[in-house]
């Protein structure tokens, strides 16, 4: 019976710790909020782009956690949005490079380089990658989502 239960206990604790271990899903800022997560999208408030279609900062003082990663908003208002409906603002691809991830790689997504299409938040690297995915918006956002079932779980160091 004990042979039996080692394996078993191992296995539990490879579940409870394995999310730990989740390489670059979200992309985060480095260190942590006072909420003890790390902060998404630059402190941007993702629900100010998503319902005004403007780049708004927020505070701290509203500050939801997510799948571990701290969004900061404008208003109360707007936090309490994200709370009903987190996968409706969330930025796509983790927050990541929306051109990058549709060739593969993980860069920083900047959301003073940003665009809602079809109601969902896409950023980029910089100005210059923007205005490529501009030329094609469809077609960026179809490798992207086909990449990021591939690339989602892998360190970004590893692409």
């Amino acid at each position: 019976m004990k042979t039996k239960l080692i394996p078993l206990l191992m296995l539990a604790a490879a579940n409870i710790i394995a999310p730990a271990f989740a390489a670059d899903e979200n992309n985060t800022a480095p260190g942590l909020t006072a909420a003890g997560a790390p902060l998404g999208l630059h402190g941007v408030d993702p629900v100010a782009f998503i319902d005004i279609g403007n780049r708004v900062e927020g505070t701290a003082e509203y500050t939801a956690v997510h799948d571990g990663v701290a969004y900061y908003f404008a208003t109360r208002q707007n936090m309490n949005a994200f709370k009903r409906a987190p996968a409706k603002y969330l930025p796509q691809n983790g927050g990541f490079c929306t051109f990058g991830v549709s060739v593969g790689k993980k860069f920083d997504g900047d959301p003073q380089y940003a665009d809602v299409h079809n109601g969902k938040l896409y950023v980029f690297l910089n100005e210059d990658i923007f205005r490529n995915y501009q030329k094609d918006k469809t077609g960026v956002i179809a490798k992207a989502e086909k990449n990021w079932t591939r690339i989602q779980h892998a360190a970004a160091r590893d692409l």
